[in-house]
This record gives structure tokens, sequence and C-alpha cells, in this order.
């Protein structure tokens, strides 16, 4: 039961930090904003390790770096494949990709389920896509490129799961320090790319250069979701050490739910008609797994 309310929890946790980032992206070039999140997330993260602790050791630091290895790679590729469309297609894709590589990977590895857990993993891969779908206007069909993009995003958000599961469980959140030391550094050295190759005026404020308060909110904002993204962090780290990776990698994935309540809450969006169905097959799911 503790690892599927950790799990529902840090999905929704993530959702509201993919809000906040969307907003700043808004303000500033998306790489930028994952940047800063990143260094945010790390800053709040070394402020809270005095109180959660963690033993240190060369496993929780080497598997928590290439975890960060891998989160870099799944952000940049994530982006690209949004770039091209139609989101509509490839967002719920990457999210089940994201679900599914995990999966597989603990059921492999040894983890069981009762009948009712079973059935709870084929209504949270259904919740996955509907929740995750994103209503667009004049959709086309999706390039193969763009396919190729969004499983290589997906499956990289896999191989974060299970590589910060092969940590420590007395690590505390020292692994998490490691990755997100690594991943705001690799993004860091992005946006400082994207920086150095734009000359022109546009592309300065495409890289984020420009000035003013959009861009001061801009920061607040990619701020706020790198301290709320590294809750999301501790909340899953918590959840695979006391559970599973199975359980808290299908739950996880429901992340699109924490963005599209915020933004009917907060922006008055409306939420689709499906995505209404999947938050109802994500809560059907989350207790079927608690049970099973």
């Amino acid at each position: 039961m503790i690892p599927t309310l950790l799990g529902i929890t840090g999905a929704l946790v993530y959702g509201s930090a993919d809000f906040l980032g969307g907003l700043a992206s808004k303000r500033l070039n998306p790489v930028l904003v994952t940047a800063l999140a990143a260094a945010s997330g790390l800053a709040i993260l070394l402020a809270v390790y005095p109180i959660i602790g963690g033993a240190f050791s060369w496993s929780a630091a080497i598997w928590g770096a290439l975890s960060g290895v891998a989160g870099a790679i799944a952000l940049s590729l994530l982006y690209a494949c949004l770039a091209i469309g139609p989101m509509s297609i490839l967002s719920p894709l990457t999210a089940l990709v994201s679900a599914i590589v995990p999966m597989v990977v603990g059921l492999l590895t040894g983890t069981r389920f009762g009948i009712i857990g079973y059935l709870g993993l084929v209504v949270a891969l259904v919740a996955v896509v509907l929740v995750g779908f994103v209503p667009e206007k004049g959709a086309v069909r999706p390039s193969l490129r763009g396919i190729g993009m969004a499983v290589g995003s997906g499956a990289m958000i896999g191989v974060f799961l299970i590589l910060i599961n092969q940590t420590p469980e007395d690590s505390g959140i020292v692994p998490l320090l490691f990755n997100r030391a690594v991943n705001a550094t690799l993004l860091l050295g992005v946006a400082l790319v994207i920086f150095l190759t734009s000359r022109t005026k546009r592309a300065g404020v495409d890289a984020g250069t420009r000035t003013g308060s959009p861009a001061r909110l801009g920061v607040s904002l990619a701020a706020g979701c790198g301290i709320v993204d590294a809750l999301g962090n501790i909340l899953l780290l918590t959840g695979l050490h006391l559970g599973d990776l199975v359980t808290m990698s299908v739950l996880t994935a429901m992340y699109p739910a924490g963005t599209i309540i915020l933004a009917a809450i907060v922006l008055r969006e409306r939420i689709a008609p499906v995505q209404i169905v999947g938050l109802v097959l994500a809560l059907s799911a989350a207790g079927m797994l608690a049970l099973g």
C-alpha cells in the first residue's frame, strides 16, 4: 500500500513540476529551463541532506550518476520529438514506453503479483496512454523520426528508473545528489552550446537570453520546477526501496495527470473526456496494484 501511495503521489508531483516547467518554457529555452531546474533541484537536495541523510557508497554514487546521464538523454530526446510532433501521439507513446521498459525488466527479474495485480498493470498501461493524450487539432501522422525519438525518450526514462533502483537501500538521497549533479552539468553544457551557436538577436531570445520580467519569471518558474521535481525524485526513490520497480514504473508514468489537473485549476484549461477516463482508470489501477 505505501509504495503504491508513494507512486501515485510521486506521479502527481512530477506532473506539477512539468506544469511549472511548461510555464517557464514559454519564457525561456526549454533546455535552459531543464538545466536551471536540475541546478535548483540539486541545491534543495543538498539543503535537506542533513535532515534526510543517507550512507555514501561508490555504488550509490555510480548508479546515481549513470541515472543522471540517462535522464539528460531522455529529456533531450523528449524535447526533440515533441518539437516534431504531433504531441497527441508522441507524448503518450513516450509515457507508455517509459512504463513498459522497467516493468518488463522487473517481471523478468522476479517481481510477481496476484491476478488482481496483473490486471492492475494492464489497466495502468491503458491509463498511461489516455492520461498522456494531448488533444490536438489538425494532428498529422507522426514521422518515423518522431516515433523513434519518442520511443528512445521513453526507453531512457525507463533506464533511469532501472538504474536508480540499483542504489543501496541505506543510501537515502545520496544517489539523487549525484543524479542531479551530472544532469545539471550535461544540460547546462547543452544550453551553453545553444547560446554560443546563436548569433542573431532572435536566436539569442530562443536560447533564453532575453531580459526583463518575462525572463526573471521564467527563471523563478524553472527553479520552482526543480524543487518540486526533486520532491518527486525523493518519493520515487523511497517507493523503489520500499516496494518494487514494476509498480513504481507504471504509476510514475501517469505523471501527465498532475499537469492536466493543475492546468485545469490554474489556467482553466478543459480536461478532455478521454483524459478523465484515464484518471479514473489510474486510480483504479493504483487500487488493484495495492491489493495485488
